[in-house]
């Protein structure tokens, strides 16, 4: 089962404000990929590239997933070292699961995982989050 990881997506209110924000060209690398760049190499870097995925948590609910390409190291103005983790462009849309605060990124087990939205599910209005936060809560989503 495959490895992920799990980023609060900062500043979004929502998946479509997410996909707008992959449209800058500062979120695209030089190949035109959308790419997440962090101060942290993963190290558990082949488990990640053998079918990992970024599950982006917008408004304290996990609602999408972008599959991880590969991992490029890029330097800063500051001369540091970083991670570029370069993503598949387009968002897959992922049962939503409620999920508290935290700093940077997580790995994330495949089997903890929320499932994708079927095709038919993709396309449904989306609830306020404050209604997907408590309907989550609850278990019904």
């Amino acid at each position: 089962m495959a490895l992920h990881l799990i980023k609060l997506s900062v500043g979004t209110t929502s998946v479509e404000d997410l996909e707008e924000w992959h449209k800058d060209p500062r979120a695209k690398g030089p190949d035109g990929l959308p790419r997440h760049v962090t101060r942290m190499w993963p190290k558990r870097e082949d488990e990640l590239l053998d079918g990992g995925s970024i599950y982006w948590v917008i408004q304290g609910l996990v609602q999408c997933r972008q599959p991880i390409l590969r991992l490029d190291e890029v330097t800063g103005g500051d001369g540091i070292r970083r991670c570029a983790i370069v993503l598949e462009p387009g968002l897959i849309r992922t049962a939503t699961a409620q999920k508290r605060p935290f700093q940077g990124w997580r790995y994330l087990p495949g089997s903890d995982a929320p499932p994708d939205l079927g095709s038919a599910r993709a396309k449904d209005d989306t609830l306020p989050p404050a209604l997907s936060a408590a309907l989550a809560d609850i278990g019904v989503l």
